[in-house]
């Protein structure tokens, strides 16, 4: 009997090892994949905001207005951010809650 519940216990511990890293390797490879996503929309976003703020500036007749349109915009978005910011923490709070729970 005592020898049963030595395996049982053993055989527990080992399901435990194996559920533990498959959630880790699944969490790094999110991980990994969302450093790869930021980067590169990183890179778009920086070449896209250059773009359009060299547009603007050509129809305004100065480049320097296109970039401060632009600087303009994300400091609007830059206050809406610090507006919803108690939105934004839950909302991803529950998110990753949910993430480790599955």
């Amino acid at each position: 009997m005592i020898e049963t519940i030595k395996e049982y216990a053993t055989k527990r511990i080992d399901l435990l090892k194996i559920e533990a890293t498959e959630k880790s390797s699944l969490s790094a490879g999110l991980i990994a994949f969302l450093v790869v996503f930021i980067v590169a929309f990183g890179f778009f976003i920086i070449l896209f905001n250059f773009g359009i703020a060299l547009l603007i500036g050509k129809a305004l007749g100065d480049q320097s207005y296109g970039f401060l349109i632009v600087a303009a915009f994300y400091f609007l978005v830059m206050i809406l951010i610090v507006m919803l910011k108690k939105k934004i923490v839950n909302y991803v709070a529950d998110h990753v809650i949910k993430f480790l729970n599955h």
